[in-house]
């Protein structure tokens, strides 16, 4: 069985959209996209009047000697929302198949889901937010087609562990596909489950630079995973997903003297992480600190939304995560600079002691 048996079989055979820049590379006269043949005002020699490379090869290179994966198991988009939309849209007919997600995690698996008008099977964490493989293998029905694992998990930070991944691959084998989302995996520590690639043709993994590489603002995503699904998902992908600037921040973010100062940097998020927990652990009205993997930490703290407001009307802002389910009354805080985080930490004490004393 192909993993592509798996897929909406008329966009298996869907003919894709065929840009200008897939049908002709190279040259050095191009009269054929219906470009600008000037540059705009104060262009630097970006090239802004040309269409980016649908897949720019240097960028899709650099990322594989970073992943350690082969240059045909990576599509590169806007973040890692782009390739999640694009697997639910792929293999999952509207009204009829599901995906499986364990809350509470990444919001925008649902939100795929649900704009493909596909069901959703909901198997929540244990109550210590960790991953209950038995119940997630126990929900599996005919009609789930793709099973998202968040690890480190957005909001909760927990990791899962390798060997429960290499479990669920082989259990979805020739059943659905398995998304390990690893937007937060270069805080945790932990090697990542792209080596088992070429083990197991249903697992895809998500990667991202908006974290680690300190580009949010340039939105770039990328989906490991067998060669046969890249190609898939390129067929009904928009023809030119990434801008030319954002593909220039990448690459200059991953030369080697750009690489030692992020590896730097992520060290310094996990040792103030570890400080951040510690003295939130502290403050009195802290009822709970989860343990986290990602340069964010979740906690428990009375009056939570009043307090969130409290910081947002003097300039801190947290993110108030009780809508998720088993996180009413936390709150998630991102691991920003020193002099940042010591700000909040001081603003919630002060928070904490009107709240005691009212």
């Amino acid at each position: 069985m192909s993993v592509l048996d798996l897929a909406r079989p008329e966009i298996v055979a869907l003919a894709p959209y065929s840009s200008a820049r897939m049908e002709a590379q190279g040259g050095a006269i191009f009269l054929n996209a219906n470009e600008s043949p000037w540059p705009p005002p104060q262009d630097a020699g970006r090239g802004l009047n040309r269409y980016p490379e649908p897949q720019p090869r240097a960028l899709i290179d650099a990322l594989a000697r970073l992943y350690g994966a082969r240059a045909e198991q990576i599509l590169v988009g806007r973040g890692s929302d782009e390739a999640i939309d694009l697997l639910t849209r792929a293999f999952c007919r509207a009204g009829a198949d599901a995906v499986l997600i364990s809350p509470p995690t990444f919001g925008m698996y649902a939100v795929c889901a649900h704009t493909q008008d596909v069901a959703i099977v909901e198997v929540p964490l244990r109550a210590d937010f960790s991953l209950d493989i038995e119940a997630v293998l126990a929900a599996l029905t005919p009609a789930v087609k793709l099973v998202f694992v968040c690890s480190p998990n957005n909001p909760s930070g927990g990791l899962v562990a390798p060997t429960d991944i290499e479990r669920l691959a082989e259990a979805l084998g020739g059943r659905a596909l398995l998304i390990v989302d690893e937007a937060y995996i270069e805080y945790a520590q932990a090697a990542s489950v792209a080596t088992l690639l070429d083990r197991y043709e249903n697992l895809g993994v998500l990667r991202t630079l908006s974290k680690a590489w300190a580009l949010a603002g340039a939105r770039i995503g990328a989906l490991l995973a067998a060669p046969e699904v890249i190609a898939l998902l390129r067929r009904i992908m928009a023809p030119y997903p990434l801008p030319t600037p954002s593909v220039q921040a990448a690459l200059a973010a991953l030369e080697p003297a750009a690489q030692a100062q992020t590896a730097a940097r992520i060290a310094a998020t996990r040792l103030e992480r570890e400080r951040i927990a510690a003295a939130l652990a502290l403050i009195p009205g802290v009822r709970k600190v989860l343990p986290s993997r990602a340069n964010f930490i979740a906690f428990a703290m009375d009056a939570a939304p009043a307090v969130c407001a409290r910081l947002l009307a003097q300039g801190v802002l947290l993110r108030d995560i009780g809508r998720h389910a088993q996180l009413a009354g936390f709150l998630r805080l991102s691991i920003g600079l020193s002099e940042e985080n010591n700000r909040a930490l001081a603003l919630l004490a002060a928070a904490a002691r009107d709240e005691a004393a009212a």
